[in-house]
């Protein structure tokens, strides 16, 4: 049992450090961080039981609908509104890139009690292929949400209500096409990897515009206090 929890958890806290380690500004992890981990985490068990209902009582005939859409929709809308209501306005988050860490860290509490129950299922077979594939995709939605909702948190009132709503609509999206691709018998494993490889690509790109965004306002604090002291 230990040993799956090890499997089930390590890839999550491997993705989560990775992105924590890109942060330019070094300090200790706050407790915002770890909460958000845990709030991610409770998610899980409202979106299954949602996700649970919707199948037995066969609400939705269309598998494209069910898998693609709505789950996509359940699991970054409740992964959105956690982080609009508890993480927000919260007076650590105090930089454009704790957006990303946020955001990732909520996706990942997430897909940790969703691998682990996976696993607890079905054995530790798939371990490795859920750590590529569910685990990293998860982080990654996570990121391009907490991208959106740190250019939010430092714009000006009107244009953060965009990024606010930017910040569910391109999570939504990559999930959807994300969970799209999955359902494609045959053609999900070529798919899959192209896809996969994009998505990196679009987070680390992400991460590199939260490290300008930051730089431009410690730029600005420093400025301003230079002009005091003048």
């Amino acid at each position: 049992m230990f040993i799956m929890l090890s499997v089930a958890i390590a890839p999550a806290l491997a993705l989560l450090s990775y992105f924590y380690l890109r942060k330019e500004i070094a300090k200790e992890p706050s407790k915002l961080l770890l909460h958000s981990f845990i709030y991610g985490a409770i998610l899980t068990f409202p979106i299954l039981f949602i996700q649970h209902v919707i199948q037995e009582e066969e609400l939705l005939s269309s598998l494209f609908i069910h898998q693609a859409l709505v789950t996509s929709a359940l699991e970054e809308f409740f992964k959105w509104l956690i982080l609009v209501i508890a993480v927000y306005k919260h007076v650590e988050f105090d930089d454009p890139y704790d957006g990303i860490l946020y955001g990732a860290s909520v996706a990942l509490g997430f897909a940790t009690v969703e691998n682990i129950l996976f696993l607890l299922n079905f054995g530790m077979d798939a371990a490795f292929i859920r750590a590529l594939l569910p685990v990293s995709s998860h982080a990654l939605f996570g990121v391009v949400m907490g991208y959106y909702l740190g250019r939010a948190k430092f714009s000006a009132s009107k244009k953060a209500k965009n990024e606010i709503m930017y910040a569910f609509l391109a999570s939504f999206v990559l999930h959807t096409i994300y969970n799209s691709i999955l359902i494609i018998k045959g053609m999900e494993l070529l798919l899959i990897v192209p896809f996969m490889l994009f998505l990196w690509l679009l987070g680390l790109s992400k991460v590199k515009k939260a490290h300008i965004l930051s730089h431009h306002k410690r730029m600005e604090k420093h400025e301003y206090y230079m002009r005091e002291e003048i």
